[in-house]
């Protein structure tokens, strides 16, 4: 076998084996834990909110001036809008789905006991919120119009209905989330909330926090001097009819600002915009670290190569094969990746129990250290496949050559 030459071999360049062996080390640690963090980015961007995301803009409509009366204003803008051709419905309400900003409370099965109460996002809308929002209502009724109160944001909250997600529903009742139709809850006043429907899914309007698919929706409509307007429209009308909207909505002529005219997508977008913008940096990171050391390990191997061209030469005038000095060089290059990626493991585990403690992040699933040590493996072993082809075309003449 030839492990005792090609021990013997790198123990003479100890000081660039053990180099390139650490980059290798250094290089598997970065990127796999890099790779498991693009994932988990990538998967938290990729969750449904539950809405129709294509089809679906707001608009903020701010009123000032004592001439302004939000509630006729606003049953007189809704009116307008649904009467547009192409428009599906369209609510009022108090927040927007992974905006970043919204509303959170915590309800439970006892009044007056906050400290059992679940935490969860409080929308407030119509009763036109769940087609408007295109969700999936899977027990229970939507809301009337009887069931929507509407005034000032004092106004009475001791007796209400509410739609919840499946999500929250069964962290309030678990194993029972689906019987939960008729139940009653109670917000942090005490005041009694009847459970009426269950939509699939409705995620809070913050991307990153713990109860993302914990939400509640109340059929209520406060007059605070803002008025958010979400609007639903048929496919591929999204875009025309955003513009439509608010100059119809400004040509009425009321003492007010309109602002934030945006589609659903483009909010989702900016709230995830430091997950895309940091998975980019990681590829970036990637891919630099990966070049880097494919370029060590080259330079590692024409260095070697060109110590010993003399040497391979009489190995040829011995009888040496082309694939036989081929394989010796790869073999070679091999055993010093081997030991840089089993350096690279112990690193990365480390380095990822080092990211849980500190950053609360999740910990790395087992298979992310293998498929990371065969990756840099496969990467060596292309990466010294040229300079150890070369080497094989070495002819037995060198033999005869001083170097």
């Amino acid at each position: 076998m030839e492990f005792g030459p090609i021990l013997r071999s790198l123990l003479r360049n100890k000081l660039g084996v053990l180099l390139i062996a650490l980059q290798i080390a250094f290089t598997m640690t970065v990127t796999v834990n890099a790779v498991y963090i693009i994932d988990q980015r990538s998967e938290r961007m990729a969750r449904p909110s539950g809405l129709d995301e294509a089809n679906i803009f707001h608009l903020s409509s701010v009123g000032y001036g004592n001439n302004f009366n939000e509630s006729v204003v606003s049953t007189e803008d809704l009116a307008l809008i649904k009467a547009l051709p192409g428009v599906l419905d369209a609510t009022v309400m108090n927040a927007i789905p992974v905006s970043g900003s919204g509303s959170s409370t915590g309800v439970g099965l006892e009044p007056d006991r906050p400290e059992t109460s679940v935490q969860t996002a409080m929308y407030t809308a119509d009763e036109n919120v769940l087609n408007t929002l295109g969700l999936n209502l899977v027990a229970g009724r939507p809301f009337t119009s009887n069931d929507v109160r509407r005034g000032a944001r004092d106004m009475d909250r001791t007796q209400s209905t509410a739609i919840l997600t499946t999500a929250l529903a069964e962290r309030i009742f678990p194993g029972e989330g689906m019987q939960a139709i008729g139940r009653t809850i109670y917000n942090p006043g005490g005041g009694a909330i009847e459970i009426v429907g269950l939509v699939e899914r409705l995620q809070t309007p913050w991307a990153e926090s713990s109860f993302i698919e914990q939400s509640m929706i109340i059929p209520e409509v406060v007059n605070d001097g803002s008025t958010l307007y979400m609007v639903r429209t048929a496919p591929g009308e999204r875009d025309r009819l955003m513009m439509e909207v608010e100059e119809l909505l400004a040509a009425q002529g009321h003492e007010r600002i309109l602002r934030n005219n945006r589609s659903f997508e483009e909010t989702r977008e900016n709230s995830y915009r430091l997950d895309s913008v940091m998975a980019t940096i990681l590829y970036v990171v990637i891919g630099t670290l990966m070049f880097i050391t494919a370029m060590g390990i080259v330079g590692l191997a024409v260095f070697s190569i060109n110590r010993r061209r003399k040497q391979i030469g009489t190995r040829r005038a011995l009888g040496a094969t082309r694939p036989a000095i081929l394989r010796y060089f790869l073999l070679e290059n091999l055993l010093i990746s081997g030991s840089g990626v089993v350096l690279g493991a112990l690193l990365t585990l480390a380095f990822n129990m080092f990211l849980v403690q500190t950053f609360d992040m999740p910990r790395i699933d087992w298979f992310y250290a293998p498929v990371g040590m065969l990756v840099l493996i496969i990467l060596g072993q292309l990466a010294a496949l040229a300079p150890a082809a070369k080497a094989s075309g070495i002819a037995p003449a060198m033999a005869t050559r001083s170097v």
